[in-house]
């Protein structure tokens, strides 16, 4: 079961609110608060792909680049034990740390779901 929408790359939060009864979300992994809603489902879909779409639009229109919300890159911090032992486990097989990375987060992940 997914709780987000997916719509141009980007991913949006599906929440509830019950004091307020409507759903709602944010987009997510951008720096912008772009926020979006609907009475039902629908219209949850509909308003998260608008706020993609004016989101977009806008930063077409000032000329700026938008946040890519997954760049491929970030910085994990481990303990010098397992950096060392991954270092060494990388150089055993001919391959660079960040390909070991890689491939522990795709069998974790996949083992995850």
């Amino acid at each position: 079961m997914s709780q987000t929408l997916r719509y141009k790359g980007y991913d949006g939060s599906v929440l509830y609110s019950a004091e307020d009864r409507v759903l709602h979300g944010r987009i997510l992994g951008i720096r912008d608060m772009v926020s979006f809603e609907g009475s039902d489902v629908k219209g949850l879909e509909r308003n998260f792909k608008g706020a993609v779409d004016e989101c977009l639009a806008f930063c077409k229109a000032e000329g700026k680049t938008p946040d890519v919300p997954f760049k491929g890159s970030f910085n994990v911090r481990v303990p010098e034990e397992l950096h060392q032992r991954a270092a060494r486990y990388a150089q055993e097989h001919d391959l660079k740390l960040n390909a070991v990375v890689q491939q522990a987060l795709k069998k974790y992940l996949t083992h995850a779901e």
